[in-house]
């Protein structure tokens, strides 16, 4: 069959689950034995003196976990690297006191869901294990080194990140995802034992298909009842299967089953409906373990000449990528803080995210199932050779800090990837899997064969069709020397690991010199091709190797992009680059300390990006205006007709990362001429100063989607008025006069008093008629009463580089973003601002 077709049950979260408190953002957690092992440690900074075993005269404070030790530093210009941030790395050590009554007949796992990097841990002097990489789950069996009593255990962790540029990006410190401790009986259902499929799904009725792991650590054989259920959202049984085993001794078994599920409702990315499946080990009547999963009933498919369907229906897919970090959290990043910037990516019609480059935490792919997105997952950003972390593609210089996970790959890398599909591939938002990032940089044969780097050729690599024929690229690939590796082989064997662990989705690699992809092996490992900034070649490939199916997978966050994919019924969507700004990957660019290409900001602010894909990936109606100085723009007045054209004529169709300049206030200079811009999907746009007509504009009458007008400067109201579908639409911008006033508004008034929740308060400068002063900057003081913390202060500026881990911040655009944590007491909470000369407000939070 054409296409690549795949009816599937995801399922949230096969992890196990905890009997009294679960996760925050892990809904799946939900099976006996499991506690949050987040609370009460203690970290220390090593000073380097003597490494190899933490010292109680260390300087050790207390801290709960996720913990991003980096971002409690400041940002360093001479000792940090632009590669990561500009912020520091180090040696750190954690240690945890606990106590434990362990019973006969007892199993106890230590997970780690992810820790950055080079990670050795002890319990009670014997150590554990070793793992280098900082975004693969991993756990240990640690019932043979536990204290027999109730006494005293000590859990130590050593986390090496003295390689502090070993990432193209911002990759945080420490131990950044959540820990759990599970005490099972010697008859459970191991970490990640469980996998569930469908076989057929239809309107009329769904086939569950379930393998669940058994393992047994008694020295006897055992007998159980294993009892599987299936709820609907409002707890109502909708089918069940039981069935009596028995297990040998010492061993571990998979056991299957099907349940039929009539009338299902599907997950999708508009109504993500997750049942429960719940299953149970029974014992003479008594249930010894139990585990509840939610559950998404979909299917998906890619077809390589209409695109991907999702239960059957054509739909685009409008994705981000995504980096990890937070922003001012770093690595260690709040389920509140995700849940903000994925809500205001699902308002501006997102429905995808890439997870770049490398496997997210399990509480992210929680809330991409929860909130209805669909993910591709990505597993590595280099492979057998380096990249470059300073300026990417092949290495070009060699140094100890620089040295990455290529160091590891040949040893981890398949326990690395089938640890993570183990703990993923229940996720009903997964629809791919990507085995690498432009991974053709780091073998030279690839760019030499495109002949588009050593062939005199001149252009925009971007924008331009192959110079010589596929076969020509063949050729001066296969006469190229060979290297160490072969990336096709690599890419097979990567490709083969994958489908061993889950053959229900497509794998794909973001590739970036896809022209010779093609013709030397790489793409035969993919069931998708994804194309990175190579929108140029979608016919070329569509034409030449028609049965394979291509996408966009990195792409400008740009109407020229969306263009070329709504003109082809053959791609399935793409994966914008980025949807958040994120650290990093500014290498010599001080104070800029990371990458502006985001829809929104650092601090999950929108961005003009943001506002333009919203009117192209909505059916509501939006309409957004800017302004900036006709001189600083990128337009001119056409002396003939008194338009507004381009001043390089087609300058938008190949417009890369960054949006070009613009202001979202109405201060300027008296009769300044000043280019006026409306993004909207209205079809029409009336533009008024002061209540005076500047002329209506139709959307077709602009080939880059940007209404424009010229308008003199004259303080006031400036007003857009648009029609869409026949409702009325506008926004405003009104001259602000002098600062006059701080106020707050905070995102959330009640938090839960579990130590987890979070609250976004934003601080804005107005005049004092309230209008939103966006040309003055204050700094502004916080302070807060009551169970809370501060968790961080930030603008959203990439060149803001005043410590996150404040009260006090300089603001941008006139406005800054106070992020507070709950506590673990109920209390009631204020939240104060004060900026000097002006007056101050207040917020007050309840913790409960």
């Amino acid at each position: 069959m054409k296409g690549y077709l795949l009816p599937i049950l995801m399922i949230l979260c096969a992890c196990n689950a905890t009997e009294t408190k679960s996760v925050p953002g892990d809904p799946a957690a939900r099976s006996s034995g499991e506690v949050d092992f987040n609370f009460g440690w203690e970290f220390s900074l090593s000073n380097g003196s003597d490494d190899s075993k933490p010292r109680d005269n260390w300087d050790w404070k207390a801290v709960n976990l996720p913990h991003d030790w980096s971002t409690g530093a400041s940002f360093d210009s001479i000792n940090g690297e632009g590669a990561t941030g500009y912020l520091p790395g180090g040696l750190g050590w954690y240690k945890k006191h606990f106590q434990l009554s362990l019973k006969t007949g007892q199993t106890v796992y230590l997970y780690f869901d992810g820790v950055y990097n080079n990670t050795e841990v002890w319990l009670n002097g014997t150590k554990l294990g070793f793992h280098p990489y900082g975004y693969s789950p991993f756990y240990y069996d640690i019932t043979d080194h536990l204290r027999k009593d109730t006494k005293n255990n000590i859990l130590e962790v050593k986390v090496d990140r003295t390689r502090y540029a070993d990432s193209r990006w911002y990759s945080g410190s420490g131990i950044y995802r959540n820990v759990k401790l599970i005490t099972k009986d010697n008859l459970h259902i191991p970490v990640w034992g469980a996998y569930i499929t469908t076989p057929e799904v239809t309107e009329e009725k769904a086939k569950v298909s379930f393998q669940v792991t058994v393992k047994n650590n008694y020295t006897e054989a055992q007998r159980f009842d294993l009892l599987t259920e299936l709820y609907d959202p409002k707890g109502k049984k909708v089918g069940q299967h039981t069935d009596r085993f028995s297990i040998q001794n010492q061993s571990r078994q998979p056991f299957s089953g099907q349940i039929t599920v009539e009338n299902p409702v599907l997950w999708d990315t508009d109504n993500p409906h997750l049942y429960r499946l719940v299953t149970s080990i029974t014992k003479n009547d008594i249930v010894i373990d139990r585990q509840e999963i939610p559950v998404g009933i979909r299917t998906i498919q890619f077809d390589q000449e209409k695109g991907f369907f999702l239960n059957g229906k054509n739909m685009l897919i409008k994705g981000v990528c995504l980096h990890h970090d937070g922003g001012l959290t770093g690595a260690a990043v709040p389920d509140g803080v995700w849940r903000r910037r994925l809500k205001k990516l699902k308002e501006a019609g997102c429905n995808a995210i890439r997870t770049a480059h490398n496997p997210s935490s399990a509480s992210f792919l929680n809330l991409c199932d929860e909130m209805g997105f669909l993910v591709q997952e990505e597993f590595f950003d280099e492979w057998d050779n380096p990249k470059d972390k300073r300026l990417n593609q092949n290495e070009q210089s060699v140094d100890y800090i620089t040295r990455g996970y290529t160091e590891y790959f040949q040893e981890w890398a398949e326990r690395d990837l089938k640890n993570t599909m183990l703990r993923d591939r229940n996720h009903a938002c997964i629809i791919q899997w990507s085995i690498g990032n432009e991974i053709e940089w780091t073998y030279p044969r690839y760019a030499h064969a495109t002949g588009f780097f050593n062939m005199g050729w001149q252009g925009n690599y971007f924008f331009s069709p192959p110079p010589i024929s596929p076969e020509q690229i063949k050729k001066r690939y296969e006469e190229s020397p060979e290297g160490s590796y072969i990336l096709a082989k690599t890419a097979q064997k990567l490709a083969d690991w994958t489908r061993e662990m889950d053959k229900t989705r497509p794998v794909i690699a973001n590739c970036i010199l896809p022209s010779a992809s093609h013709v030397t092996g790489y793409t035969d490992a993919l069931d998708i091709v994804g194309y990175s900034y190579r929108r140029v070649l979608y016919d070329y490939g569509h034409k030449l190797y028609p049965d394979k199916a291509i996408m966009g997978t990195e792409n400008l966050g740009q109407w020229h992009e969306w263009k070329s994919v709504i003109e082809r019924p053959f791609i399935s969507g793409l994966f914008l680059w980025t949807g958040i700004d994120y650290m990093g990957e500014a290498n010599k660019q001080w104070p800029k300390k990371g990458t502006s290409s985001g829809l929104l900001d650092m601090a999950g602010f929108e961005k003009p990006s943001y506002h333009m894909m919203k009117t192209l990936w909505q059916t509501q109606p939006h309409v957004y205006m800017t302004t900036q100085r006709l001189k600083d723009s990128p337009y001119k007045i056409e002396a003939s007709t008194g338009k507004v054209i381009e001043k390089k004529p087609g300058a938008w169709k190949k417009a890369l990362w960054g949006w070009h300049p613009v202001n979202e206030h109405w201060n300027y200079s008296s009769q300044e001429q000043m280019a006026v811009e409306v993004y909207s999907n209205c079809e029409k746009i009336e533009l008024f100063l002061n209540g005076v007509s500047q002329g209506i504009r139709q959307l077709d009458d602009f080939e880059d989607r940007i209404y424009k007008w010229a308008v003199p400067f004259k303080p006031g109201k400036l007003e857009a008025k648009g029609i869409y579908e026949g409702k009325a639409v506008s926004t405003t911008l009104m001259t602000a006069a002098e600062p006059a006033s701080v106020s707050l508004e905070a995102d959330k008034k009640s938090l839960t008093a579990d130590g987890y929740d979070v609250s976004h308060i934003v601080a804005q400068i107005k005049d004092e008629a309230g209008v939103l002063v966006k040309t003055h900057n204050r700094e502004i003081i916080f302070s807060v009463e009551g169970e809370a913390r501060i968790l961080g202060v930030d603008n959203g500026a990439p060149d803001n580089v005043q410590d996150y881990q404040s009260n006090k911040i300089l603001t941008d655009k006139g406005r800054a973003l106070l992020i507070v944590q709950s506590k673990r007491k109920p209390s009631s909470v204020t939240v104060k601002a004060h900026v000097k000369g002006l007056n101050g407000d207040s917020v007050s939070i309840s913790i409960h």
